[in-house]
């Protein structure tokens, strides 16, 4: 009967997978190896070979040939830095994450009940090397024409890449200017919470500005949950009824 169970998840996570893939896949088990985060083997030998990081380092280099590839062609006018720029902003942690969470990539990765408790299922990190490590998996199983295809479909053609091009993604740099045009006093920042083993920490910022709390941000990285932390709060001062809603 286990063995009829177990029958029955690999053959609804291969389901899952080919949905996300938009493919018959062949190799199945680097599909499980992309989605298995390296907590569920902490304290085994040679624990790399088994976790998704080797196939992340290989979707890393795949996704970046792919995406300098679209915008070298489709931003024929504009110059390195330019493109460098817009690269960096479509393939970050957080975009990453993103992108993950849009396909339902935070419901299958495996990791450790500790980790899962954490907030794992929300770290960007882990969802980010999820979503490279998938691509990697995709290319040594299907090829680059599919791994393409995936890019394509879950990121390309999902972004509005001119917007994307011409915003300013400094929030922290946005909000202290709108507080001082507003005759506000300067933004501060607070580390409200720390999550997670020492290696994977999922920090919690507040910012405040004149003593009062307008948001709270997390990343797995002080500076990033600062960012979505002054995000938060432009939103709130711009739009306070739609935030209040």
């Amino acid at each position: 009967m286990l063995e009829d169970d177990n029958n029955t998840g690999e053959l609804s996570l291969r389901a899952e997978i080919e949905r996300l893939v938009d493919a018959s896949v062949h190799d199945f088990s680097l599909y499980e190896r992309a989605l298995t985060h390296r907590s569920v083997l902490r304290g085994q030998a040679d624990s790399h070979l088994f976790s998704n990081e080797r196939l992340e380092f290989l979707g890393d280099a795949v996704l970046g040939f792919v995406v300098a590839e679209d915008l070298y062609a489709r931003f024929p006018d504009k110059n390195e830095g330019f493109l460098t720029r817009l690269r960096a902003k479509l393939v970050n942690g957080s975009a990453l994450a993103g992108y993950a969470l849009n396909i339902g990539l935070d419901r299958l990765v495996l990791m450790s009940g500790n980790m899962e408790q954490t907030g794992g299922r929300r770290n960007e990190t882990i969802l980010a090397d999820a979503f490279e490590a998938v691509i990697g998996a995709i290319y040594l199983d299907l090829g680059l024409e599919t791994a393409r295809r995936f890019i394509h479909r879950t990121m390309l053609e999902v972004v509005d890449l001119t917007d994307l091009a011409s915003r300013r993604d400094n929030f922290k740099s946005l909000l202290l200017e709108y507080a001082q045009a507003h005759g506000q006093p300067q933004p501060t920042y607070r580390v409200v919470a720390e999550e997670g083993p020492s290696h994977e920490k999922v920090f919690t910022v507040e910012v405040l500005i004149g003593g009062v709390s307008y948001g709270t941000g997390s990343a797995s990285s002080k500076k990033t949950a600062e960012q979505n932390a002054a995000r938060k709060a432009l939103r709130e001062l711009q739009n306070p009824e739609e935030s209040a809603g």
